[in-house]
This record gives C-alpha cells, sequence and structure tokens, in this order.
C-alpha cells in the first residue's frame, strides 16, 4: 500500500495495552499471522497466554521473542532491564521489522510508555501506544477499573474490538465516549481483533526471506488464503472477506512534492494534525534549508521525529509522505498539504532560522550549514534542540528524559 520506504531505519516498537479479556493476545495473533513477510519481535508478559500455533511460531523463532511470566511488565523491570530485551530484539541479527510489548492487563501503559522513550538504544524508535477496548465490557470495566480513562487519554490508537457483541446504537455511544475519553487518537473498530496490520507497520512485501523463518512459513495451505471476513490485508481485493474487511476501518492520503517544503509551514501542519490521523510516514525535501540531507519523518498520535539523512546517489530531489487515520478528511489534507512547499516569491524562501523548529523534533543536531544570521545568532547547526515530543498533556514530565537514538 505504502509508496515510499520505511521512514527510518530504526525498528518501531508499539505498546499494546488492554484490560484483561479485551483481546490484547488475539490481536497480537492475528498481526502474527497477518503480517506475510514482516518479521515481528515481541515481548509478552505470559507466553501460555499465547495460541498454541503462535506458540509454535515462536519455538521456531525463540530469538524473536521475550516471555515473562511475572504477569506485569511496568512493575517487574526498569527501564534499564527493558533496554536488555530490546537489545536482544533489535540486535541486526534478528533482522526484526516491529517490537510488539504486550501488557499485562494490569499495567499502567504511561510507565510502559515511559521506559521505551527512555531505551538507550538507537536501533528503536516509539512506535505508538495501542489500546484494546472491549465493546460489550466497556461500561463494567470502566466500574471496576477507572484507570481506563487515563490510559484512553494517553492512547495513539484505540482498538474497539468485539463490536460483534453489541448493535449499532451501542456502537455509536461507545465511539463517542471514546472521543471523548481518548481526544486525538484514532479509533478502528474490530471483531476478533481483525485489524490491517498497516496501521501498525510496514509491511515487507511478500516472498521476502532473510535467513530465518518466518510466521507465514509455517502456517499450513488453508491459513495462507483467509476465509470470509478474514482477510489479512495482503491481498489486492481478489478474495472475499466480506463485511470484516479491516481495510474498511482507515483511510490513507499520499502526497508528492517536486518542490522543497517550507519547513515553518509543515511544522504548522503537523502541528495542528487533526483527530485520528495516526501516523505519517515519509521523507521530506526542505531545499535550501538543508540541501545535504533529506528528512524522515515518524509520527505517531501526538508523537513526531525527524532523522535527517544524506540524500541517496542519484536520488530525486522530491517529497513523499503517507498519511494514515481512521475516520480523516481525505481532500482536506491534501488541500492543507498543498500549501506547505516553497513557493516561487522570493520573500516566501525560508531564512536561517526556520529550520529550528524541525531541529526539535531531532534527537541529534543534524549536520546542517552554521551560517550566523545578519544579528550574529547561530544557525540551525548550533541550534539547542529538545527532544520529540509525545502528547501534549505530558509536557514536564518528560523533561530530561530522551528519546530512542538520542
Amino acid at each position: 500500500m505504502s509508496p515510499v520506504p520505511p521512514p527510518s531505519k530504526q525498528i518501531p516498537v508499539i505498546v499494546l495495552a488492554g484490560f484483561l479479556g479485551s483481546g490484547k493476545t488475539t490481536l497480537l495473533n492475528h498481526l502474527l499471522r497477518a503480517c506475510r513477510g514482516t518479521r515481528i519481535g515481541a515481548i509478552v508478559n505470559d507466553f501460555g497466554s499465547i495460541e498454541i500455533d503462535a506458540m509454535t511460531v515462536a519455538g521456531q523463532l525463540g530469538d524473536s521473542t521475550v516471555s515473562l511470566g511475572n504477569g506485569c511488565l511496568c512493575c517487574a523491570v526498569d527501564a534499564s532491564e527493558l533496554d536488555v530485551f530490546l537489545e536482544k530484539l533489535a540486535r541486526p541479527a534478528a533482522r526484526l521489522d516491529v517490537i510488539v510489548i504486550e501488557a499485562s492487563g494490569l499495567a499502567e501503559p504511561r510507565e510502559l510508555v515511559r521506559m521505551v522513550l527512555a531505551a538507550a538504544n538507537e536501533r528503536v524508535v516509539y512506535g505508538g501506544l495501542v489500546e484494546v477496548v472491549d465493546a460489550a465490557e466497556f461500561d463494567a470495566t470502566r466500574e471496576r477499573h477507572p484507570e481506563i480513562d487515563r490510559h484512553l487519554a494517553i492512547a495513539d490508537l484505540v482498538v474497539l474490538n468485539k463490536t460483534d457483541r453489541v448493535d449499532g446504537a451501542a456502537r455509536a455511544r461507545l465511539r463517542s465516549a471514546l472521543a471523548a475519553l481518548a481526544p486525538g487518537a484514532a479509533a478502528v473498530e474490530s471483531v476478533y481483533g481483525r485489524v490491517d496490520p498497516e496501521l501498525f507497520f510496514d509491511r515487507r512485501p511478500a516472498g521476502e526471506r532473510v535467513g530465518q523463518l518466518a510466521f507465514d512459513d509455517l502456517l499450513t495451505a488453508d491459513d495462507a488464503h483467509p476465509g470470509a471476513g478474514t482477510c489479512d490485508g495482503s491481498c489486492t481485493g481478489s478474495c472475499d472477506a466480506g463485511a470484516g474487511h479491516p481495510h474498511a476501518s482507515y483511510d490513507s492520503v499520499a502526497f508528492t512534492a517536486g518542490r522543497p517544503l517550507h519547513p515553518r509551514r509543515l511544522l504548522d501542519f503537523l502541528d495542528s494534525r487533526p483527530e485520528g490521523l495516526y501516523r505519517i510516514k515519509g521523507f521530506v525535501d526542505f531545499g535550501a534549508a538543508d540541501p545535504r540531507n533529506r528528512y524522515a519523518v515518524h509520527a505517531v498520535g501526538r508523537f513526531l521525529r525527524f532523522l535527517p539523512e544524506p540524500w541517496p546517489a542519484g536520488a530525486e530531489r522530491r517529497t513523499d509522505l503517507v498519511l494514515i487515520g481512521s475516520g480523516i478528511d481525505a481532500p482536506a489534507l491534501r488541500t492543507a498539504l498543498d500549501r506547505t512547499p516553497v513557493t516561487d516569491d522570493p520573500a516566501d524562501l525560508p531564512d536561517e532560522r526556520s529550520m529550528w523548529g524541525v531541529l526539535r523534533y531531532v534527537a541529534d543536531v543534524p549536520d546542517v550549514p552554521d551560517v550566523p544570521d545578519a544579528s550574529g545568532a547561530p544557525g540551525p547547526a548550533a541550534a539547542e534542540p529538545a527532544m520529540a515530543e509525545p502528547a501534549a498533556e505530558w509536557t514536564g514530565e518528560w523533561t530530561g528524559e530522551t528519546v530512542p537514538g538520542g
């Protein structure tokens, strides 16, 4: 689906949370079976809860899983211990594309996110907090566990699971409640955790192999072609997935620009991105503002990061972005993005300060020209960059903590 390469060489680490019985393990098993070439590493609290077919796969890929039987990752380990687990899974020899941390049903997502953001491993990057909600038991869960409200408040993606157990009116009421409790987060409905993996990670081309057994190598022929309502998202429209087809739950927008983007206008767009816009990925050309580098952009929920890298030899200088979300206004997004390129007006040329906003979301200051302005102030290369910022409501609580790669 994605017309651009992955936005960075780092491995996204996704925190999968939700109260007991919400369907986290079912969703994880779906991702394992629907990944079709993508290599997933998992940190799980209790491997015994994984289905037997996933256990068999994990046995074949033992070094791609970390099992914790103590039931509460956020209480059992600290950031340094999580680094050990991530080091095991993120080592180059593992060739993983994504790491999923399945939290226990009573874990505190805020602490898990904090640990991922504080990870010292430069090969990983925060991939977002996914909160799974049981549609049929949501009201009872809130009664027993009122802390679910604060969990939802920091979620980047909400999966409203088991929607087959409630009627249309109840679904509409739940969607309205989730919109209030998880402002800005995308929300998708699912049955048996069946959501398109594209929402979570970029899939490798089917058939690509890198020397170790893939999950789909172990599936039977029947599994390789799912039946109605179980489409894995890797099809091209030929399968009959019926009403359960996961593609119906989200939209994507592709944006390409041959002109360099104005750093300030792009930041204005990113700072005001609408509710439901879950992921942004791709590469940005800032032109004369930094002619030596293109900038990979990685945004999930309210987390934003830029990664500068030298332009590949012979690469066409342009911007390619993909935006993925639920209930997004695609024409409005394109209209807003169409306003971001630099125009022919000489007064519109970015000045040497215009990259400073971008540098706030770069873990390490990129190698850009250090050109003083007319007042003698240093150029962008000498600017003091801030770390990538997660959710606005956490401002101040993250002071002093670095993001992966920092």
